[in-house]
């Protein structure tokens, strides 16, 4: 039987001004990790974003946390080549992973932190979801199979944020739409709600949020 991928409601107000507060108050940059053994003490829980490169990662963690620049985004796909970790309040940690797919970065480099990426993935206990970045021009790809076959063999939770929903007008993104919930039949650790949002309009960041906040 087919499983519904329906698109996350809105919070209410309460819920929506809590995510709120915990986001506006301290975010800070802990680290970038090159290795495992430079991970911060598994003492919290924490979440990840992951996603092809320019997909949009950097942006939405600045606009989940109102920082023009917490994350460094760039328009070079493969910027981001380490794990950069960010403390949210005493609440948990946010955590950028490395793109994936396509990077503009020598082949060994690319090796190293795919590699790199994996075993996180496959060996984090404080890792309470991942959220599988998809830009919504595109669709789910090959590559991004990959990481959630990955992300099953882990049995890690993980949740499809469609980016970048301001560049699409409806039809295309109700089509979008349509291909994830597809794809996503063949992903057992899928949690069956989608996000939608937009960094730039801020359209699906307050849900993001209270996702985030209600997660131990």
């Amino acid at each position: 039987m087919k499983v519904a991928f329906p698109i996350a409601p809105e919070p209410d107000d309460d819920r929506a001004e809590a995510a709120r507060q915990l986001f506006a108050g301290p975010v800070d940059f802990v680290k970038g990790v090159v290795a495992l053994d430079g991970l911060p003490p598994a003492d919290r829980p924490e979440v990840c974003f992951a996603g092809r490169s320019n997909v949009g990662k950097s942006s939405l963690i600045n606009a989940l946390t109102g920082r023009k620049s917490l994350a460094r985004a760039s328009n070079t796909p493969g910027r981001t080549q380490e794990i950069n970790y960010f403390t949210l309040g005493d609440h948990g940690y946010l955590v950028d992973l490395p793109g994936y797919g396509y990077a503009r970065a020598p082949l060994p480099v690319v090796a190293k932190w795919q590699a790199l990426l994996k075993s996180y993935l496959g060996g984090r206990p404080t890792l309470r979801r991942a959220f599988a970045l998809i830009d919504s021009r595109h669709g789910v790809k090959e590559v991004d199979h990959e990481i959630m076959r990955l992300l099953d063999r882990a049995a890690v939770p993980f949740q499809v944020v469609l980016t970048k929903a301001d560049k699409i007008g409806a039809g295309t993104l109700t089509a979008t739409v349509a291909q994830v919930e597809d794809a996503l039949q063949k992903h057992p650790a899928a949690y069956p709600e989608l996000v939608v949002t937009s960094s730039e309009k801020g359209r699906g960041i307050a849900t993001l949020r209270a996702i985030i906040a209600g997660l131990d």
